[in-house]
């Protein structure tokens, strides 16, 4: 059975399936509902329902689906095929030249809204420092709506999926700056309540075991070079400059750089310096006092 033959949509799936399973794709079974339901314009819980049985493809629809099933065996993000990734409350606008949010990223989200929560501000500033697609940022606007938040992202390709994302979910309280976070916002200096980043945190050498990172998300979102720590060092003195005394920075970073990351924020001045244990069981998000 070959997916350029077959036009029965039940069929078409096993194929999908089949063909994800010999490429090695651990997720086949939900990345073929996925493609399915993004080619025939449904719903992917249409797709689970059964909405496929008796149905037949139009040749137009097949072509789709074949596409999609191809660039995805070429380890191509899903996101990347329909053009949005899902974090947390937040559907975004993705594509080549941005870094696709990952739902382990939600846990230093929580922790940084959690920040905003508890600072009982009624209206807090909250930063996030290389936004990318805006997840971190958007996830504060959107769940915290008293808050201000600002979003800098330095690539001018990812800039634009910023621009678009903040545009469609926090049209009002929500500020993208294309900059260097060295430089950005020093009109902020002394007045921001949280401070929140999703850094590179790769040493050289190193590179994403996923395929899908390594190959589609752009570098510089991921390669830190040197010890890893390189950018890491820059976001712990940066942050300092915008966050008020006592005001709260929460970064992720690589699951074995805890240590060094608490000695280095230590040596900044930083206060309350706590490694968090995520749901995963894994160490991967710190944060720290101003």
């Amino acid at each position: 059975m070959t997916i350029g033959l077959d036009r029965i949509a039940v069929e078409v799936f096993d194929a999908v399936v089949a063909r994800l399973s010999a490429a090695g794709i651990p997720t086949s079974v939900g990345d073929a509902e996925i493609i399915l339901a993004h080619a025939l314009g449904m719903r992917r819980s249409d797709v689970q329902s059964g909405a496929l049985n008796d149905a037949t493809l139009t040749v137009e629809q097949r072509d789709r689906v074949l596409d999609f099933t191809n660039r995805r065996v070429d380890r191509e993000p899903l996101q990347h095929l329909t053009g949005r990734a899902f974090f947390r409350q937040l559907e975004l606008s993705v594509g080549p030249g941005v870094f696709v949010p990952r739902r382990e990223t939600e846990f230093v989200t929580q922790l940084a809204i959690d920040a905003l929560l508890t600072s009982k501000l009624e209206h807090p500033i909250a930063v996030d420092l290389g936004t990318g697609a805006g997840a971190i940022a958007l996830s504060m606007a959107v769940e915290v709506p008293a808050a201000t938040v600002f979003g800098v992202e330095i690539s001018p390709e990812a800039f634009t999926w910023t621009t678009q994302n903040f545009a469609e979910h926090a049209p009002h309280n929500g500020h993208p700056v294309l900059g260097d976070m060295t430089d950005a916002l020093s009109h902020l200096d002394g007045k921001v309540d949280v401070v929140a980043g999703n850094p590179p945190f790769l040493a050289e050498g190193v590179e994403p075991v996923t395929p899908e990172v390594r190959l589609f998300d752009p570098g510089v979102s991921w390669a830190a070079g040197g010890d890893g720590l390189l950018i890491i060092r820059v976001l712990s003195k940066t942050a300092r400059r915008p966050l008020k005394p006592g005001g709260h920075l929460a970064f992720e970073h690589g699951i074995s750089q805890g240590r060094r990351v608490g000695e280095l924020l230590e040596n900044d001045g930083w206060l309350s310096i706590t490694n968090h244990q995520d749901p995963r069981g894994e160490y991967r998000v710190t944060t720290a006092r101003r």
